[in-house]
């Protein structure tokens, strides 16, 4: 099996407009986290989120083409884009033949959809706009990709909730690793900020009032983000062959489901998730040096990762150090997965492990070292990214540095 480099990577949102901006406020410990512009939030138990502020797409994309996109596929072309740039790609036929693209959104095109249903429900209009479907479809980041660099090879989404980045970019290292592609370009995007997902979150009773502090004794919940994480993953002998720069290496991915809840975090399922990602890696606990945890902040999710965490790790884990970035980008749910994965290249790229901002208090239950409010130097050669979904899906990356 061939060994799997990342030559690319991409990003969009809240932290920043490309991915050197989010490493950067990454490192800063920068909250991103500001009162919701784009709804009326006045009439919600919540009005703070990630938001990408004052984002518009005009200096992306002409009118015409972004009037057949939603938010959520214009971020991920716009990542796609930067990383295809970053690993400095000529595309030949044959390489857009053989490449395959996987993404991951959980909700798609809401923003779409809640204009249509507010057009026929609320203002007892007989239409909708015609391209509410194309636009609303989760795989419509992927198409629109495709369409951007004329890649012909396998393309789709996976919507597994939270877990869908992690699942999405696992899907594309074992499509490399095996051969079946010669190149990918996979990650996540997602921009939730539209009225009626607002609301069904609100009945959740599961979002912060204020901001999200994983971890922390005092907090409150997770908070909502939007944005995308693209990378380009390619067998790591090609890369060297062209002399391409390397952020790190994907080693291994576990995959698992709890299949005892559909929103409560199981420990045991999310430790078997580590377990294989470890196995697939073939790499032992103990020379993991960093984990950039799901942490939502939820009372729930936060005790039963850091359960998880002891479960595979056992007297490791009280030496390792594991953050939360949910706490600067927020929740990006199916984006999650591609912009935490990022925070973990880029920790082991610049050998600075990204802090959990936001943290007030110990919280025993949480008794891990969480790199509270300051980011540390610290040279690291294998990381994990912790993805964990409702549904009680699970997916687990594993990364080496370059």
């Amino acid at each position: 099996m061939r060994r799997v480099a990342i030559t690319g990577v991409g990003a969009i949102c809240a932290l920043g407009r490309d991915a050197a901006e989010v490493a950067g406020s990454l490192r800063a410990g920068r909250c991103g986290i500001v009162p919701i512009r784009t709804v009326d939030v006045s009439t919600l138990r919540f009005q703070n989120g990630a938001e990408i502020t004052g984002y518009s797409h005009t200096p992306y994309f002409e009118d015409r083409k972004a009037d057949f996109m939603d938010r959520f596929a214009q971020f991920a072309v716009i990542a796609a884009r930067e990383a295809a740039a970053d690993a400095g790609i000529e595309w030949t036929q044959e390489q857009r033949d053989t490449a395959a693209i996987v993404t991951g959104s959980c909700v798609g095109g809401q923003m779409a959809q809640d204009v249509g249903f507010q057009e026929v429900y609320k203002l007892g209009h007989n239409r909708v706009h015609p391209l509410t479907i194309p636009r609303t479809m989760h795989n419509a980041g992927a198409s629109h990709i495709s369409m951007e660099f004329g890649i012909t090879g396998p393309a789709f989404t996976i919507s597994t909730a939270c877990s869908s980045a992690g699942h999405a970019i696992g899907q594309a290292f074992w499509m490399v690793r095996s051969g079946a592609a010669d190149l990918a370009i996979t990650g996540g995007s997602e921009a939730p900020f539209s009225f009626g997902i607002l609301k069904a979150w609100e009945a959740m009773r599961v979002v912060s009032p204020d901001t999200c502090r994983p971890f922390s004794k005092d907090r409150r919940g997770m908070v909502l983000g939007e944005g995308a994480a693209m990378f380009v993953i390619e067998p790591l002998e090609a890369a060297r062959a062209r002399g391409a720069k390397i952020h790190a290496e994907i080693v291994g991915v576990g995959m698992s489901s709890d299949a005892c809840h559909i929103t409560q975090p199981s420990s045991e399922g999310a430790a078997r998730a580590m377990r294989a990602a470890l196995r697939d890696a073939g790499i032992a606990p103990e020379q993991v040096g960093y984990i950039n945890a799901h942490g939502t902040a939820t009372a729930a999710n936060d005790i039963a990762e850091c359960a998880a965490i002891r479960l595979v790790f056992g007297a490791h884990a009280g030496k390792l150090p594991v953050s939360s970035t949910k706490s600067m980008h927020g929740h990006a749910l199916g984006a999650a997965g591609a912009i935490e994965c990022l925070a973990a290249v880029t920790a082991l790229r610049d050998g600075i492990l990204p802090p959990t901002a936001n943290f007030n208090e110990p919280d025993p239950e949480c008794n891990l070292d969480v790199i509270p409010n300051v980011a540390r130097q610290a040279q690291v050669e294998y990381a994990l990214s912790n993805s964990f979904a409702f549904g009680g899906l699970n997916a687990v990356l594993a990364l080496r540095k370059a």
